[in-house]
């Protein structure tokens, strides 16, 4: 039982030595070890501190790119709202410059109708007038030789023929 139990005088040396070597540690090593320990602490601290701010930072820089894409996509849809107001400007103004270029071309169409309709009639008028003199030289059995009698004839055959279906 020796073993367990130890002895006074042991007991005694095992204090004194305890006693020194915690004087000895807590002179010169727990200071040491403290500090080490509160530059540990102070270390994670401001490591901690750190990281709050970055992810306050992060957290911005979200929002702040979230607001910059909405205000892109804002930008674009006004964007593709202007693009859609010129492009349908544009057709309407190009339907309205092609109803005028038709108008224009219905006009001068009818224009020229009307030009050839009248040219038509005054060659018809000499056809007739021609085939009158001829019918009429024939009738009278006299050359009317002057270009006014052939003209008098023309107008006054015309005239007749013309008051002919008012009558009718």
């Amino acid at each position: 039982m020796g073993l367990l139990i130890p002895s006074s005088g042991t007991l005694f040396w095992m204090i004194i030595i305890f006693g020194v070597v915690f004087f000895i540690l807590a002179k010169y090593a727990f200071p040491v070890i403290i500090r080490i320990v509160d530059e540990r602490k102070s270390y994670i601290d401001e490591s901690l501190e750190a990281a709050r701010q970055a992810n306050e930072q992060l957290t911005q820089v979200k929002a702040e790119s979230e607001r910059l894409l909405m205000q892109a996509r804002e930008e674009q849809a006004q964007i593709l709202k202007e693009a859609v107001a010129a492009r349908d400007r544009i057709i309407r103004e190009a339907q309205a410059r092609a109803q005028e270029e038709a108008r224009k071309a219905l006009t001068e169409t009818r224009q020229q109708i009307v030009a050839e309709k009248e040219s038509a009639i005054n060659d018809i008028r000499r056809q007739v007038a021609m085939l009158s003199v001829d019918v009429a030289e024939k009738i009278l059995r006299k050359d009317l030789t002057g270009e006014k009698e052939h003209v008098e004839l023309i107008e006054r055959l015309l005239d007749e023929m013309i008051r002919k279906p008012e009558n009718v």
